[in-house]
């Protein structure tokens, strides 16, 4: 019986995803585990993997192509079997407009063909997005339908083009809204002309490669964050030698039984939580024209992989021990460099810690991760000759620049906050207190 290769649903917010590269061939003889082809979501790139031993039977479907999670986009059999396309069943009361519900194979069949359309297994029974309480059904893409409900549009009034005129996307919706405003309404000036693409001199170029993929959403989640925030930063010089102590403490008495060497990214993480608790405010997002303080306290830590810089999320940080927040960050920033974390695990953070200290940094800016209200860079802990009740000593010391969007928090603010934070990391006791 031919096993379908089907996208996985990953985590509450993800619908569609784009298929970016092939990483086996029609005809090809695949194992379980293999990856089958590479796919990117609005936040990260993973794999699908193969769903068990055959021969590969690709479906219609290319690099570049967007389809929903769950679709079927190949499937494993023998030499012999074709992705073939299963007979379209009417969509019900479905609006004419709207495209055929996905297919499902039947669990009685011994032999389920595939589809060129979309498919699921029997057991998963998607349901193409459609608008929260329609009578009649319309399909229409994530984005349009978010800025549907912020502008209140029944989305029967809109004239879908996407999908050969069976799906609504976002150039719908606005096209509607500027056909909706009122012609007494004020005109507004059009929109200066973009400045030409630059020209270069010319020069020999070694490897010219497309800005894609999860480069792409780099790109665009900084140009964002960069044009829409107004960022000051603050660097905060601190005794680090209670830090250091602390660390080698840890790892002397709790390595064997928490089953890692403790690190310094854990501790920072508590300390961030603690602070981020006591000072409310720094743990806020600006939505519109309100400023939101959020209720949990979600940590990300910024991790490089070969892909480009991805920051998993320690949830509910304050609330857990720096036993628990390390072993969570290595569970989860080690499936991130491998491309195996889900998106849900790379979202929602209310606050960024960047840590370049074992590349010999001593302090930089680094681009807020935007909507948070702030980033934390940390340096590198490096010994320094200090005045000590009036005796000159040598101590580690460590450099933390504070990032902070000026428009939700002002300097005096944010300083107490980075304070607060100095004192935790090298106060003895505190740092003790910190590991419950």
């Amino acid at each position: 019986m031919a096993l379908d290769v089907f996208i996985p649903k990953l985590g509450q917010t993800v619908e569609e995803v784009t298929l970016l590269e092939w990483q086996a061939q029609d005809g090809q003889t695949v194992s379980a585990g293999q990856e089958i082809v590479q796919v990117e979501t609005d936040k990260t790139t993973f794999g699908v993997e193969a769903t068990g031993d055959g021969v590969l039977h690709l479906g219609p479907y290319k690099a570049g192509d967007v389809v929903p999670v769950l679709t079927v986009v190949a499937v494993i059999g023998k030499a012999g079997d074709t992705f073939t396309a299963l007979p379209v069943v009417p969509a019900g009361d479905a609006a004419p407009q709207a495209e055929p519900a996905p297919q499902v194979p039947a669990t009685a069949q011994p032999q389920v063909p595939a589809t060129a359309q979309p498919q699921v297994p029997a057991t998963a029974q998607p349901q193409v997005p459609a608008v929260d309480g329609d009578a009649e059904r319309v399909f229409i893409s994530p984005i349009a339908r978010r800025m549907a409900r912020e502008h209140g549009l029944d989305v029967h009034k809109l004239v879908p083009t996407g999908r050969g005129g069976q799906r609504v996307v976002a150039a719908d919706v606005e096209k509607y809204l500027s056909h909706s405003v009122p012609v007494a309404a004020p005109r507004v000036a059009a929109p200066a002309p973009l400045p030409p693409a630059p020209t270069y001199p010319a020069q020999a170029v070694r490897q010219s490669v497309p800005m894609s993929g999860i480069r792409k959403v780099i790109a665009e989640h900084m140009a964002q964050s960069a044009h829409t925030t107004a960022p000051v930063t603050l660097f905060m010089e601190l005794d680090a030698t209670n830090l250091v102590r602390l660390r080698s403490t840890l790892k002397a008495r709790f390595q064997e039984e928490w089953g890692f060497a403790p690190g310094y990214n854990e501790i920072l993480a508590k300390a961030v939580a603690v602070a981020l608790a006591q000072f409310p405010y720094m743990n806020a997002r600006l939505n519109g024209d309100q400023i939101e303080y959020l209720q949990s306290v979600n940590v990300g830590i910024a991790v490089d992989t070969g892909r480009g810089l991805l920051v998993p999320v320690l949830r509910s940080a304050d609330q857990k021990s720096i036993a628990e927040l390390g072993k969570e960050l290595r569970d989860l920033a080690g499936r991130t460099r491998q491309g195996q974390a889900l998106p849900d695990e790379l979202d929602g953070g209310t606050f960024t810690i960047t840590n370049l200290g074992m590349y010999e940094v001593d302090g930089f800016t680094p681009v807020i991760n935007y909507p948070q209200t702030a980033i934390l860079g940390v340096g590198q802990i490096s010994k320094q000759v200090v005045p000590v009740d009036g005796q000159v000593q040598i101590r580690d010391c460590m450099v933390l620049s504070l990032v902070f969007d000026h428009r939700l928090v002002d300097g005096a603010p944010a300083a107490r906050f980075l304070q607060y934070l100095k004192h935790l990391l090298q106060e003895p006791d505190i740092l003790l207190a910190l590991l419950r």
